[in-house]
């Protein structure tokens, strides 16, 4: 059985060979390993192999995390947010990927100014169309944008989109290509840097990484299927 430290081993050659191959840079991309569902002792053997950045998609089980992880991390909720959990994540996550709208974006920011800190996030883009998936449309997001510059206490960082839920690569490579455009609009429109895009998974990383991602959201490839954690 594979271990946890070989895994993410064979996945940096990989991310290696796609920058290699998209001309850029070798510090280019994140690595964010998700860990929804598999116990602290997963998370404390990626991040001893080298992984800091540490992905949950439930804020529950991030919050139990990180109470329980004696080691230094930067947490990221990669899933969808309630309002009503607000609370939960600010001052506590590295970063948001998940904003989905106006309503959302706004509890942060108070939640924020309440406490005195800037949230780092992104906005969630609903690239593919796919009513299972949330996120605003692209001709939603440069509305969206218009409002995201004025919350004073929101760090935005750029866009996260979820690849289709597709075989076919090319609408896979679509959808990645249409936010790397999305985010040049949306530099020239607000004057933010947005320098940040969250996109590619186990299956579709080395397509983002091509067209763009500076952060993917590994899970499967590096913790192995759950029961499995070597």
């Amino acid at each position: 059985m594979d271990s946890i430290p070989d895994r993410i081993a064979r996945v940096r050659d990989r991310v290696d060979r796609a920058l290699g191959h998209a001309g850029r840079a070798s510090d280019a991309v994140t690595i964010v390993a998700v860990t929804k569902t598999f116990p602290v002792e997963t998370v404390r053997a990626v991040i001893d192999a080298g992984i800091s950045d540490i992905g949950e998609n439930r804020v529950q089980e991030l919050v139990a995390k990180a109470e329980e992880v004696a080691r230094a991390c930067r947490w990221h909720l990669v899933g969808s947010l309630q309002r009503n959990k607000v609370t939960k994540v600010v001052g506590l996550v590295h970063l948001i990927h998940s904003i989905d709208g106006i309503d959302l974006a706004r509890t942060v920011d108070r939640i924020g100014g309440e406490r005195g800190a800037a949230t780092r996030v992104l906005l969630e883009v609903n690239t593919s169309g796919e009513t299972a998936k949330h996120g605003v449309a692209p001709d939603e997001a440069r509305a969206v944008a218009d409002t995201l510059v004025m919350l004073p206490h929101l760090d935005w960082l750029g866009l996260m989109t979820i690849g289709p839920a597709s075989p076919d690569p090319a609408q896979t490579r679509a959808c990645f290509r249409e936010l790397a455009s999305l985010a040049i609009d949306l530099r020239a429109r607000t004057g933010r840097p947005l320098p940040h895009l969250s996109m590619g998974m186990s299956d579709d990383f080395e397509t983002a990484i091509e067209e763009g991602a500076t952060l993917i959201r590994l899970g499967r490839v590096l913790t192995g299927e759950r029961g499995a954690t070597g």
